[in-house]
């Protein structure tokens, strides 16, 4: 390969296979497969991470850019669908709230629906804000259909599956499109002299892999963008402690679930996710205030199911790069950052990577103008996320436990203080530019963590209180018809996507 920094990319070679790595391939060879030639390079002696099973709606506009079959995917790969998370315990330790997916309610006028319906709590209404969302009734009862989500964007929902198989089935989808996968360890990392960009990849049997642009998808080793580039890494566990997980799967329970559980326990929390086939379980803490014998005894203790592996262990510390892009690399997944998949992030950061890089393809190989637009972007994605994370643990109410005390009474960054200030004095949320979550998920943790605003926005009073006692009714009524009409979640996977007993 040419080792002019001017000339454009003709290759791109991919280190490290997995969810990332595979998610970079399918991409590219749906987006440039005429353009670059890319090349994947993983050993199977390299363990992957697989405990990311649970995303957020916009994986499902990756996948319809991919093309696939929404129900071949979903047979696939065990997969359920998902609703919302249920967050267990984060305020008091019997409180019980839902971060549901799509809108809540249905705007009027200028003023957002929680207004309103905060005007309504105010003169007597004892509904809760979760009666007027479709996706938190019909998690709440187990049922699941494709509902046209209308001209308010009502009804999202996103995905459960297993990593490996979602891995393996967009490696099949990446080498029908011209792919290639080269099978090695990689021993070490080369550079152009002259000018520092990367130069090829040395495998252990010392076959070398050349390209023009790299893609680091090599976990937490982060070959090519830490150890190659030396792109420092910002550590987050001031804020987010936990620091270790063990995950296990489980036999599967019933009745099948449409959301993800996230359940807090003595110094950190539990997950567990829906498949079809089994459960995914696994407990995140906090190694300065939970042994790992107490933290595995505490999640084997509080499965639904017979476990059918042992624990597997996770020692991690959050934060991320400090530059995703650097010279001709960019680092996603693991390799760019971590952070706990409390919100089920980690492969919505993946598809934002990939889609940036691929919608802000580099002219060549020395492009150094390019790369700040992307960092900047990401940057700001990765701390909003962070922020969004910081706020479950900085707003509980949890007595007795020194851990959850410690982040109750944590500094935490300026921008979410304001934030929780804001909505404590007037009930306003606003959602940035980068911001992942929109200003209905940012309510629903502020008000399911207790967090209360002390008036609503004057604009809910331009109605009077009949109408406004009208217009909820209206908005809840249509809710629970909507959920009435549908199938339960089990029947509806039953009929239209369910894996066969042999897993295919």
């Amino acid at each position: 390969m040419p080792s002019d920094p001017d000339a454009p990319i003709r290759k791109i070679v991919i280190a490290g296979g997995g969810t990332s790595g595979w998610m970079a391939a399918a991409l590219l060879a749906r987006c440039l497969v005429d353009a670059v030639k890319v090349e994947l390079v993983e050993s199977e002696a390299v363990g992957t991470v697989g405990v990311g099973e649970a995303t957020i709606p916009p994986i499902t506009r990756f996948n319809e850019t991919l093309g696939v079959d929404e129900d071949d995917f979903l047979k696939k790969t065990g997969a359920t669908f998902k609703l919302g998370i249920q967050f267990d315990g984060w305020g008091r330790p019997f409180d019980c709230y839902t971060h549901a997916f799509g809108k809540i309610g249905l705007d009027l006028q200028l003023g957002p629906f929680y207004q309103y319906w905060l005007r309504s709590r105010a003169e007597g209404n004892p509904d809760n804000l979760w009666n007027y969302s479709i996706n938190a009734l019909a998690a709440t009862v187990h049922r699941f259909d494709r509902v046209d989500p209308g001209p308010n964007g009502q009804f999202a929902y996103a995905y459960h599956f297993d990593a490996r198989l979602y891995a393996a089935y967009l490696r099949d989808y990446s080498e029908a499109r011209g792919v290639t996968r080269t099978q090695g360890r990689i021993a070490s990392v080369e550079r152009h002299s002259a000018n520092g960009l990367i130069a090829s990849l040395t495998l252990d049997d010392g076959r070398q892999v050349r390209g023009d642009f790299f893609i680091d998808c090599t976990g937490f080793r982060r070959l090519l963008i830490g150890e190659a580039l030396a792109v420092p890494y910002e550590d987050w566990s001031h804020w987010l402690r936990c620091d270790r997980a063990l995950a296990v799967p489980c036999e599967s329970a019933v009745p099948l679930l449409a959301h993800t559980r996230a359940i807090a326990r003595s110094a950190g929390w539990q997950w567990r996710i829906p498949l079809q086939f089994r459960l995914g379980n696994g407990h995140v803490y906090c190694s300065a205030f939970m042994s790992d014998d107490e933290a595995a005894s505490i999640l084997l203790a509080n499965l639904d199911g017979k476990a059918t592996a042992d624990p597997k262990p996770l020692r991690f510390t959050t934060g991320r790069c400090r530059e995703f892009w650097h010279k001709n690399c960019v680092a996603l997944g693991l390799a760019a950052g971590f952070m706990e998949p409390l919100e089920s992030t980690s492969i919505h950061l993946v598809q934002k990577g990939i889609s940036r890089l691929v919608g802000n393809f580099p002219s060549s190989p020395g492009d150094e103008v390019t790369p700040r637009l992307y960092n900047r972007q990401m940057l700001a994605e990765f701390d909003g996320i962070r922020d969004f994370l910081i706020l479950h643990y900085k707003a509980n109410q949890r007595e007795g436990s020194e851990f959850w005390r410690a982040c109750r009474e944590m500094r935490v960054p300026d921008e979410l203080d304001y934030r929780m200030q804001l909505f404590r004095e007037g009930a306003q949320v606003y959602s940035a530019q980068s911001d992942i979550f929109p200003e209905g998920s940012w309510v629903q943790v502020l008000l399911g963590q207790n967090i209360l605003p002390r008036t609503y926005h004057r604009l809910a009073d331009s109605i009077g209180s009949a109408e406004l006692h009208e217009y909820m009714s209206r908005v809840k009524g249509a809710v629970v018809n909507t959920v009435r009409k549908m199938p339960s979640h089990a029947d509806f996977i039953a009929t239209h996507c369910a894996m066969d007993a042999k897993g295919q």
